[in-house]
């Protein structure tokens, strides 16, 4: 029996250029963990029903505990490490959510942030109802999530006065 390559995998990771050899069975999440020691993404459920492990490919929020790392070739991923704001600040994401205390154990929220992340992407101005549809896919057992949404609609604005990202 002839044992075949294992894929290669080049992507940008956090502007980063990666180039691999990978497992095929390998998800994004545990690449990002294991392999590149990105360990802000968490590891939940395992199933894509709580969002702790949500991360941006090529600006769309994908559940990487679900989400093959062969499915990442060629693309740009995003994780809370590389989310960053200006002059070395906080991304305003980042800082609205301490700004509001809309983080207590903090399990939940770099998948809030990433979902969020790629809601302000595609839609710079949501409205509240836009902004829960969004994280709907992100559970938190501690904050509530009112602090949340506020955060986001506050860095929405943030945002949009500084053009963007």
């Amino acid at each position: 029996m002839k044992k075949t390559a294992a894929p290669m995998l080049k992507c940008v990771v956090n502007g980063v250029k990666v180039s691999r050899a990978i497992d095929s069975g390998l998800t994004l999440s545990d690449f990002l963990r294991g392999e590149l020691h990105l360990t802000g993404t968490k590891t939940g459920c395992n199933q894509g029903e709580c969002g702790a492990c949500v991360v941006v490919v090529d600006g769309k929020a994908v559940n990487s505990c679900l989400y093959m790392a062969v499915q990442a070739n060629g693309k740009k991923v995003i994780t809370i490490e590389g989310l960053k704001g200006k002059n070395g600040d906080p991304h305003p994401l980042v800082q609205a959510f301490a700004d509001e205390g809309a983080v207590q154990c903090g399990f939940c929220t770099p998948g809030m942030i990433m979902s969020a992340y790629a809601l302000l992407l595609a839609n710079p101005a949501p409205s509240r109802a836009e902004i829960k549809q969004a994280l709907s896919g992100n559970i938190c057992r501690c904050t509530g999530y009112e602090m949340i949404f506020s955060a986001v609609e506050k860095a929405a604005g943030l945002l949009r006065g500084r053009g963007g990202k």
